[in-house]
């Protein structure tokens, strides 16, 4: 792979800080250590449990391990081969009927059987259950023009691609077993083995222990649980499966892999798949733990649950970009991901990209957009914010694209939707994130004594603001008035005021901005209604 970098991007390439930089680095030097490293393809690796659909975690994993991917190949000068795979836990067990699929009676009846094996409850489209989820994490991650390469579980233990370092496990079956025990109740103890066979008779994937082992033979005996025969299996071509600790280390050595992040729920499982890694004879990736999304309570974000925000959620009401932002920023820290974090995560995109092209060298490639862009962001013009765009919408209760562009033709005179596309997608997220999320919930509130003063002194003062006065000029009356009508000391409450009786809502964009866009006239008018109580009667 050739890249092509500006000279003074190449210049700033050591001092870059950015989050994928530090990662490439320590994979760097991985690699550096590793017996053949630097001759290699570098493996990254994401994993996805198709048992569900993929959602927004799948997103981050992939997106993320992307960036990172996309640092190491500038970083290496493009000389270095990599793959990206992305790899689906498809020969998994059924270990319950999800909630949100069609046929359940008819899944019932495959419990415990691999995923792979289970017919599709959607329809008779794909061949498994595991195909059906398959495809959707193809579509999924082809939307957003991930460069991956897909791998199934369930074909690499049959076609044999597993055998070798399966059979180092059954070598290593002891080791493993002392890595593992220590960890686990005395009732799961006694039941535990690292291979699950998959039963000849029932098809299931069974967790049973293993009663004798033959690793000159590479094949495994157990007690089948309901006949209490004895069965010897071979742990080659698709017999059995790993437990999800074992697997995981299998998948590490077999494939290569160097690269792969994982929540920080699994930092306890990373430690002993690594551990077991090394008794395979392999070396762990390099790798971080990011922290989990939380919903709008506080709550680990689940997808059993359905709490917190999907993909297909933000798409509605965003930009793929302003997602790959919010994946960005911070993924070792904890954060709320719902509904209301979504303007401030599509005007700081805009700040980012509007702002790259006048940045020096390090900043450019310490700002996200180089990384969520692969090192090409955009050219973007946006003449206003997501944020004024909402409020706007608000204080309109405009439903129609055209009203909307109407204002903003006020400040951009000659803007149509084909000389800023960018913005006329916003307008349409603007307009569906209002209807969708934010009037049924508006509450507009009457005025105190002291902000009814204060709202009638504004009144008067835009009414002498002069023609054409700019948002800036608009935002100092707005701020004088305050002062001068009891916020002198707290002009916090003097906005928050504006924005409950006029807005219904406890925040907004700067004033002065609003007014100018909406009009002074139709901001008086707007204040004479919420006066006279109109707007509280409407709501």
């Amino acid at each position: 792979m050739t890249l092509k970098l500006e000279p003074a991007l190449i210049s700033a390439l050591n001092d870059a800080k950015a989050w994928p930089f530090e990662e490439t680095r320590r994979l760097i030097a991985r690699l550096n250590k590793l017996k053949g490293g630097m001759d290699k393809t570098v493996i990254f690796e994401t994993g996805y449990g198709p048992s569900g659909l993929p959602h927004i975690g799948t997103f981050s994993e992939v997106a993320r391990t992307s960036m990172v991917r996309h640092a190491f190949e500038v970083l290496t000068d493009g000389k270095r081969a990599t793959r990206l795979i992305c790899f689906s836990d498809d020969m998994d067990g059924l270990r319950k009927v999800p909630d949100n699929v069609p046929n359940k009676e008819m899944l019932s009846a495959h419990l415990n059987k691999p995923l792979s094996r289970v017919p599709d409850p959607f329809s008779s489209e794909h061949p498994s259950f595991a195909a059906h989820n398959n495809a959707r994490l193809h579509a999924f991650l082809d939307q957003f023009g991930f460069n991956y390469e897909f791998f199934s579980a369930t074909e690499c233990y049959e076609s044999g691609r597993f055998d070798e370092t399966l059979l180092k496990m059954l070598k290593s079956y002891d080791k493993v077993m002392d890595i593992i025990l220590p960890t686990l109740g005395p009732e799961r103890r006694a039941t535990y083995s690292p291979f699950l066979p998959i039963c000849p008779r029932t098809g299931c994937v069974l967790q049973v222990p293993m009663i004798d082992l033959n690793p000159e033979k590479g094949t495994v005996v157990y007690e089948d649980p309901e006949t209490g025969e004895k069965v010897e299996t071979p742990v080659t071509s698709g017999h059995v499966k790993c437990q999800w600790k074992a697997d995981w280390a299998l998948r590490w050595t077999a494939l290569g892999v160097d690269y792969e992040m994982a929540g920080k729920d699994l930092i306890d499982s990373v430690t002993l798949s690594s551990k077991i890694c090394r008794a395979l004879g392999g070396t762990p990736p390099e790798g971080f733990n990011y922290e989990l999304f939380l919903d709008d309570k506080g709550e680990k974000i689940s997808k059993s649950k359905g709490n917190g925000l999907s993909v297909e959620e933000w798409l509605s009401y965003a930009s793929p970009e302003s997602l790959s932002l919010f994946m960005f920023q911070k993924p070792r820290s904890a954060k709320r991901l719902f509904f209301d974090v979504i303007p401030r995560a599509v005007d700081e995109y805009v700040q980012f990209v509007t702002s790259y092209t006048s940045q020096e060298p390090k900043q450019k490639l310490d700002s996200p957009v180089w990384h969520i862009h692969a090192g090409d962001p955009p050219a973007v013009d946006m003449p206003i914010t997501f944020g004024l765009l909402l409020n706007l919408v608000l204080a309109s209760n405009a439903h129609d694209a055209d009203v909307l562009w109407g204002f903003i033709r006020r400040l951009a005179p000659g803007a149509s939707p084909e000389k800023f596309p960018v913005l006329d997608k916003h307008v349409g997220y603007a307009l569906r994130y209002y209807a969708d999320l934010v009037e049924p919930t508006k509450t507009f509130r009457a005025p105190t004594d002291t902000e009814r003063v204060a709202l009638q002194a504004l009144n008067v003062e835009l009414a002498k603001a002069k023609p054409g006065a700019t948002a800036q000029e608009l935002q100092a009356i707005v701020y004088e008035t305050g002062k001068a009508n009891g916020f002198a000391e707290n002009l916090r409450d003097w906005f928050k005021a504006i924005y409950e009786v006029l807005l219904g809502q406890s925040q907004g964009p700067r004033f002065g901005g609003f007014v100018e866009l909406y009009g002074v006239d139709e901001t008086r008018a707007l204040i004479d209604k919420a006066l006279k109580g109109e707007l509280v009667k409407a709501a």
